[in-house]
């Protein structure tokens, strides 16, 4: 394509939607007809530019004629609980269940190596020693001690925001960062098993594995698998960079990181439902069965929304992404 010969024989075409879109007066219908025609135009001189003869200047042009040109034709759209509801019941649950390939293989191996690294640690002393001084692991694991009153330490209400704040935003790195080939959220999720064996690890050699279990599992089964479902799908948009597969490298990325953008505001509301059970079922006087009967029931039923509501939703057609409707075309067609 020789671009200069195509910009000439087209520009007038685009000065003129341009004029079009500047009208301050209401446009008449052969005006009206006329944008909806010059819309489709130069959205198909755009697609021809970005794949034969890519030049930023005039792509950065034609795209933001585009944009405008579109908001134009299909007017402004206001956000209802219509939305809401879709999204809760169909556009998040089927981007759950759709990643299933890539969190449920992490969970697992992240479980593993939590349970290794707890064995490493409980099982060496000399690990132990690396960590802390013997009196500052003994206060760490007696009975009232720090692992016991850590979720006792604040009141109820602002310790469960700050978990649900920390839990949010580790989640949401784990989404940003998957562009990064899936890098970062590696070491993201590495960290929390860390952590996580960690205090396996030193609970079990005090004899205290129970009361251990009994703190985590309330709260932790469905924070975990939360962390999980967003490093799955963090790395699953890194794989996306390398093999973007039919689509092309751009049109994958954007499809994969609206999904992604779509399950971060998901998984809030899951973790907010994580940090409530932590901050007051985890440090309540229930019974320990009691309250890891409720973790159980929580996990069981976000479970049962992915591949129940999830997998419905999917086999109909639902990927996460936006409505065909509300996306921009790269070469639109007439109603």
């Amino acid at each position: 394509m020789d671009l200069d010969v195509f910009v000439s024989a087209h520009r007038a075409e685009w000065d003129r939607l341009d004029a079009l879109l500047r009208r301050q007066r209401r446009l008449t219908g052969a005006e009206a007809d006329e944008l909806v025609v010059l819309y489709q135009r130069t959205a198909t001189h755009l697609s021809l530019i970005q794949s034969a003869a890519p030049d930023p200047q005039l792509t950065g042009r034609l795209s933001q004629l585009v944009a405008r040109a579109r908001s134009a034709v299909t007017g402004a759209r206001r956000a209802s609980w219509r939305d809401v509801t879709h999204f809760l019941t169909h556009s998040f649950p089927a981007a759950v269940y759709r990643s299933r390939h890539w969190w449920v293989p992490t969970a697992l191996l992240s479980t593993a190596v939590a349970a290794l690294l707890g064995w490493w640690v409980g099982t060496h002393p000399e690990v132990q020693a690396s960590i802390a001084a013997p009196s500052e692991l003994r206060e760490l694991t007696r009975p009232g001690g720090q692992y016991e009153t850590y979720y006792s330490s604040n009141p109820a209400a602002s310790f469960a925001a700050q978990v649900w704040t920390n839990n949010a935003w580790a989640a949401a790195l784990c989404l940003i960062l998957g562009v990064f080939l899936g890098l970062p959220v590696i070491w993201i999720l590495f960290q929390n098993m860390l952590n996580l064996g960690i205090g396996f690890g030193l609970m079990s050699s005090a004899g205290r594995l129970d009361t251990f279990l009994g703190l985590v599992l309330p709260h932790g089964l469905l924070e975990l698998t939360a962390v999980f479902v967003a490093a799955g799908t963090g790395l699953r948009l890194g794989w996306t960079v390398i093999d973007p597969g039919p689509r092309t490298r751009r049109t994958a990325l954007a499809e994969e990181g609206r999904a992604a953008l779509a399950m971060a505001i998901g998984l809030a509301l899951v973790l907010f439902v994580s940090g409530a059970i932590e901050g007051f079922v985890t440090p309540s006087g229930l019974p320990t069965w009691a309250r890891i009967t409720i973790g159980v029931i929580a996990e069981l039923v976000f479970l049962a929304y992915v591949y129940v509501v999830g997998g419905r939703a999917a086999r109909a057609g639902a990927t996460g992404d936006l409505e065909a409707s509300e996306r921009s075309a790269d070469v639109p067609t007439a109603a």
